[in-house]
C-alpha cells in the first residue's frame, strides 16, 4: 500500500494566487529567446530617432544662417539642407527596418509561448481544467500575449526613440544656448516629476483592474455557458449576478485609479504639451533678448526645437505603461507555466491485466477536508461495478482519480496490479473509454468526432463503431451524412444522440476499461433506452466503473458500492443490499416510491 503524499500533485491542485501579482523578471525570462532581435529592434530604434530629430534641428540651422544677414553663406543653407534631407531619408529606412525587427521578434515569441502554453496544458492534470475553467487559460493565450505584443512590436521602439530624441534634443538646445536649454529642460522636468507623482499608486491600480477583468472573463465564460439557465430565470439568476459584480468592481477600480490621479496626470499632461513649451522658450526667450544675452536667431532654433520635444514624452509615457501591463501579463503567463504537469513515473510499469483496484485511497482537493476516505474495493476485469451514494459523498471524485484527473492523497489506485502513478499517462488514458454527463464535441464533422477514438480507424470502423452505438442511422439523415459539420453544442443532435456519439466513441477506441459518470442521467426515457442499448454494447468483456444516481439502471450489476461523505458504507449486489436495509435500501425506496 503505498501512503505517500505525492507533493508536486497536490501543489498541481492547489489554487492560483490572485491574478495581477507581478512576479518579478517573468518578462525578461520569456523575451529571453528573442533577446537578440530586441537589441537589434533597440538599436535600430535608437538611431532612427537619432535621425529623424536631425531634420528639425537641420531647419533650426537653414533659419539661423538666414538671419545671420547678407552675409548668410549659401553653401552652409545647402549642407544642411542636404543633412536633413539624407536624415529624414535615413530615418524612414531605419524606421521600417526596426519595425519589421520588432514584429518579427513578435510573431516568433509569441508562436513559440502559444505553442509552450498548449504543450504545458497537455501536461497539466485534467483536474486544474475542471477547477481553473477556461477563464485562464482564455486569459493567458489572449489577454496576456497581447501586453507583450504591444511591449515587443511598440513600447520597446517607443521608449527608445524617445530618450534617444530627449537626448540628442537637449544636447542640441545646450549647444545653442545654456540658459534657454534649462528652462526648457526644467519644464519637462516639472512635467516627469508630476508624472512620477501621478504613477504612484499604478502598480497597485492596474493589480486590482487585471483582477477584475480576470473576474469578468471567468463569468463571462460562466455567463455564456449557462445562458439557457440564465434566458430562463431572467437577471436575477446568480451567473449574471457575478458577471455584474465583477463588472462594477473593474468599474470601481478604474473609477478610484481616475480620482487618484486626475489632478496630478492634468498637470503633467499640459507641463508637457506643445503650447507650455511656447510659452516657456517665448517668455524666456524674450526676456534674454531684452537683456542681450541672446540672439534672435538662437530663438528661433528653440522654436523649432524645443517644441517639438513634448512630442516624444507622451508616447514614452504610454510606452511605458504598456511595459508595466506586459510585465504583469508575462507574470501570469509564467505562473500558468509554472504550474506543476502531472507526474510521469521514472520507471514505467505495464499492468498485468485490466482489473481496478481502490487500496485505502483518501484524496482531498485542499488538503484540509477529505473528499475520499479510506476507501478500498476491487472491479474484477469483465464484471460491472456501480458507484452509488447521495449527493457530495465522493462519487465523481473516486472514478476521477483512475484516469488520474487528480492523484490520490493517500493510498493506491491500481490497473492490473500496477499503481496508476507508474503507467505513463498516455498509455493509462488509452486503456480507458469514459463517457460523461457533459458531452463534449470538437468543431468538426460527425466522423472525426466519432475518429477522436481512435485517429487511425478507417471509415468503415467508424460507421461500425457508430451502428454499435444505435447512431449510424440518425447520421445518415443529417444534411451532408458522416461528413456534417458539428460546433462544440452538437448541432442538430438531441441529447441523447450526442451521447451516443460519444459512446461510438469509445466502442471504436476499443479501451479494455470504461468509466461511465451519469451517463444517462439527463435524457428521458426514449434515449435513456437507446443509450442504455449502446453502453450495453461498449461494456462487453469490459471492467466498467458506472457512476449512477437513478438506481434502477444499476439494478443489475455485478456489485454495488455505496459511499456516504466520502467512505464507503456498503458493498453487494443489488438484492443483497435491499435485504440489509440500509442506506441503498432507503435511497431505493425514495426512488422508486416503496415503504423502506
Amino acid at each position: 500500500m503505498s501512503t505517500t503524499t505525492d507533493t508536486r500533485t497536490v501543489a498541481a491542485s492547489e489554487p492560483d494566487p490572485p491574478p495581477g501579482l507581478a512576479k518579478t523578471g517573468a518578462l525578461a525570462r520569456l523575451l529571453a529567446p528573442i533577446r537578440t532581435h530586441l537589441v537589434a529592434c533597440a538599436i535600430l530604434s535608437t538611431l532612427g530617432a537619432a535621425a529623424g530629430i536631425v531634420p528639425y534641428i537641420a531647419f533650426a540651422e537653414i533659419a539661423r544662417a538666414m538671419l545671420d544677414g547678407p552675409e548668410a553663406e549659401p553653401a552652409r543653407i545647402w549642407t544642411w539642407v542636404g543633412v536633413g534631407a539624407a536624415a529624414a531619408s535615413l530615418w524612414l529606412l531605419l524606421l521600417v527596418q526596426s519595425s519589421r525587427v520588432g514584429h518579427y521578434a513578435d510573431a516568433k515569441i509569441l508562436y513559440e509561448l502559444r505553442a509552450r502554453i498548449v504543450r504545458h496544458l497537455g501536461a497539466l492534470p485534467l483536474g486544474w481544467f475542471r477547477a481553473s475553467g477556461s477563464g485562464k487559460v482564455k486569459r493567458a493565450m489572449t489577454g496576456d500575449l497581447e501586453e507583450m505584443h504591444e511591449v515587443i512590436a511598440h513600447a520597446l521602439g517607443q521608449l527608445t526613440g524617445a530618450v534617444t530624441v530627449m537626448v540628442v534634443g537637449a544636447a542640441y538646445l545646450l549647444v545653442v544656448d545654456v540658459p534657454l536649454a534649462l528652462v526648457t529642460l526644467g519644464l519637462l522636468g516639472l512635467m516627469a516629476l508630476s508624472f512620477r507623482i501621478s504613477m504612484r499608486s499604478m502598480t497597485t491600480h492596474m493589480n486590482r483592474l487585471v483582477a477584475a477583468e480576470a473576474r469578468i472573463s471567468a463569468a463571462s465564460v460562466e455567463y455564456a455557458d449557462g445562458i439557457q439557465v440564465v434566458k430562463t430565470f431572467g437577471t436575477g439568476g446568480r451567473v449574471l449576478r457575478r458577471f455584474d459584480e465583477a463588472v462594477d468592481e473593474h468599474t470601481n477600480a478604474f473609477a478610484a485609479w481616475v480620482a487618484e490621479v486626475r489632478y496630478s496626470s492634468a498637470v503633467t499632461r499640459v507641463l508637457g504639451s506643445e503650447m507650455a513649451v511656447l510659452v516657456a522658450v517665448t517668455v524666456a526667450g524674450l526676456l534674454l533678448l531684452a537683456g542681450g544675452s541672446l540672439a534672435v536667431a538662437d530663438l528661433v532654433a528653440f522654436l523649432v526645437v524645443a517644441i517639438g520635444l513634448p512630442n516624444s514624452v507622451m508616447p514614452a509615457v504610454s510606452a511605458m505603461q504598456g511595459v508595466r501591463k506586459g510585465r504583469m501579463g508575462a507574470a501570469n503567463i509564467e505562473r500558468l507555466l509554472s504550474r506543476a504537469p502531472l507526474p510521469e513515473p521514472e520507471r514505467p510499469h505495464r499492468p498485468a491485466g485490466h482489473g481496478v483496484e481502490f487500496d485505502r485511497v483518501t484524496f482531498s482537493y485542499d488538503g484540509v477536508t477529505n473528499a475520499v476516505t479510506d476507501v478500498s474495493a476491487v472491479c474484477p476485469p469483465g464484471r460491472v461495478t456501480a458507484i452509488v451514494g447521495p449527493s457530495g459523498a465522493g462519487k465523481t471524485t473516486l472514478a476521477s482519480l483512475l484516469p488520474r484527473f487528480y492523484d490520490v492523497s493517500d493510498g493506491a489506485v491500481r490497473i492490473g496490479g500496477v499503481d496508476v502513478r507508474s503507467i505513463p499517462s498516455a498509455e493509462l488514458l488509452a486503456s480507458m473509454s469514459l463517457v460523461f454527463q457533459d458531452v463534449a464535441l470538437l468543431r468538426d464533422s460527425v466522423a472525426e468526432n466519432i475518429r477522436i477514438g481512435r485517429p487511425d480507424a478507417g471509415d468503415a470502423e467508424v460507421r461500425a463503431a457508430a451502428a454499435a452505438a444505435h447512431i449510424h442511422d440518425v447520421i445518415e439523415r443529417l444534411p451532408e451524412g458522416y461528413d456534417t459539420p458539428l460546433d462544440a453544442g452538437g448541432g442538430s443532435l438531441s441529447g441523447g444522440e450526442r451521447q451516443r456519439l460519444t459512446i461510438a466513441r469509445a466502442i471504436l477506441s476499443g479501451a479494455p476499461i470504461v468509466v461511465l459518470d451519469e451517463a444517462t442521467a439527463a435524457l428521458d426515457p426514449d434515449s435513456e433506452a437507446a443509450v442504455q442499448d449502446a453502453l450495453a454494447t461498449l461494456a462487453v468483456g469490459k471492467t466498467v466503473l458506472v457512476i449512477a444516481h437513478r438506481l434502477h439502471t444499476i439494478a443489475g450489476a455485478d456489485q454495488i458500492l455505496v459511499l456516504d461523505n466520502g467512505r464507503l458504507v456498503e458493498r453487494g449486489g443489488h438484492d443483497e443490499l435491499l435485504a440489509r436495509g440500509g442506506l441503498y435500501a432507503r435511497m431505493w425506496a425514495a426512488q422508486e416510491g416503496v415503504p423502506a
